[in-house]
């Protein structure tokens, strides 16, 4: 059968995810951006890892501590950032304050004595942590900045694969490079990919520009006026979420993620510490599991994202992760072995990555742009931090109390089932979002 004279074949993002030809160019340097970011990230996350287990598998829940203390005293300094500048200038001085602090790290691992390398890597720790939030999470304010509601339902999808394929380089390089140069110098490697994800940034807010002359159908009209300077003060993003019962549904939801992620996490610590000997074979350990997550979560985002998030609609999706757990927790409470342990830490980031992620940031698109960047950078910074710290110390009271992995695993079954019946109300309020609220989001500033 022959194709009519003048028409294309479908590209396969058009296949894949239904993106249209005027979107490619926005989309793909969206991909690269987040591409580069998780990257850098993974890059650095087993060497954290790997740190954090040499300091100490009990003084981790010191480690979130000092986290959120970090948080809690940088919210309010970008916040203000954020109401004195325009998008392209606190975005580029949050990046390059990130990128001075590798640096600097990079320093004190190549020049500092032996003895005090345990600090260091507690420091480093605590940083990374600080790191991982604050780039991801101003990504994805740029890109609820940059798209409207439906077509961030669309792409989203597309967008999260192009993370995926950097963290699955991330962890590539780390593992096959750490025993060769060594963890100092894959710092440099990590600047160097944050510095190239700025400069997407760049190319996007000049198509930002453009759109506002129409040539970017599908951009969310607040990415016109990226140039505006949002305003108000340092606390705003605390003022926003308490007084947004929609915006404290989300806080709940990152709480109760953030508390079963701490409990998964700290078990899988303990095993690393206790079976896998070397800093370097732990080193490559975290990274090859992050290799399978990765690897796994592309494939779904790539043909199960954007239909899910489409066919099923956002509030569906989103509970896809509670759901998980629900049933994890139970099993690995009847059935507290290693392989469950490690099964179901895998199913959870995967469908975390793949499904909810997307779903969670898809959130925030209608909201306005205070919203966007001030209570969403809260919520995902120090709110999530707070989670780890619930976690961490709730889990250091039940194994004080004697339980082990079955117990705590138990506990956590009925907090996955409220975290599930919160997912679906978030999703309902998302669709009942007034059309104003959302012409108030692509409204200028």
């Amino acid at each position: 059968m022959t194709r009519p004279e003048g028409e294309t074949r479908p590209s396969v993002l058009q296949t894949l995810a239904g993106v249209r030809r005027d979107e490619r160019a926005t989309l793909l340097l969206a991909a690269l951006y987040f591409f580069l970011v998780m990257a850098s990230y993974f890059i650095l996350r087993p060497i954290r890892d790997q740190m954090g287990v040499a300091g100490g598998v009990r003084n981790l829940p010191w480690l979130f501590t000092g986290t959120l203390t970090a948080m809690l005293l940088i919210s309010p300094v970008f916040s203000a950032l954020v109401s004195r500048l325009p998008r392209r200038r606190f975005v580029t001085w949050s990046y390059r304050a990130l990128m001075a602090c590798l640096l600097g790290f990079f320093v004190a691992l190549q020049t500092l004595p032996e003895h005090s390398m345990v600090w260091v890597g507690r420091a480093f720790f605590v940083w990374v942590s600080v790191f991982n939030l604050f780039a991801v999470s101003l990504f994805w304010a740029v890109m609820a900045d940059t798209y409207d509601a439906p077509t961030s339902r669309r792409l989203y999808g597309v967008i999260m694969a192009g993370g995926s394929l950097g963290a699955l380089l991330g962890g590539l390089v780390t593992a096959s490079l750490v025993d060769w140069i060594g963890a100092p110098a894959l710092l440099l490697v990590s600047l160097v990919m944050l510095e190239a994800a700025l400069w997407c940034m760049f190319a996007i807010h000049r198509r930002s520009i453009d759109a506002g002359r129409g040539s970017a159908p599908g951009a969310s009209t607040a990415a016109t006026h990226d140039e505006a300077v949002i305003g108000g003060g340092a606390l705003d993003g605390f003022r926003l979420a308490l007084r947004s019962p929609y915006l404290l549904g989300i806080c709940g939801y990152m709480l109760l993620y953030t508390i079963g992620s701490t409990f998964l996490y700290i078990l899988q610590a303990q095993v690393v510490d206790a079976t896998v000997d070397g800093a370097a074979a732990q080193t490559a350990y975290f990274a090859h599991v992050d290799i399978w997550v990765n690897g796994l979560t592309l494939v779904l985002q790539l043909f199960l994202t954007g239909r899910m998030m489409a066919r099923l609609g956002v509030g569906l999706t989103l509970a896809a992760l509670p759901l998980i757990s629900v049933l994890g927790f139970a099993a690995l409470g009847a059935l507290p072995v290693l392989a469950a342990v490690v099964v179901f830490t895998v199913a959870r980031r995967v469908t975390n990555y793949a499904l909810s992620r997307p779903a969670r940031e898809a959130l925030f698109v209608p909201l306005d742009r205070s919203e966007k960047y001030k209570a969403k950078n809260l919520i995902d910074t120090a709110v999530y931090r707070i989670g780890d710290q619930i976690g961490a110390w709730s889990h250091a009271l039940l194994m004080a109390l004697g339980l082990g992995i079955g117990g705590i695993a138990l506990c956590a079954v009925p907090l996955s089932a409220l975290w599930l019946a919160l997912s679906l109300w978030l999703g309902r309020r998302y669709r009942a979002m007034p059309r104003a609220q959302t012409a108030r989001a692509d409204a200028p500033h």
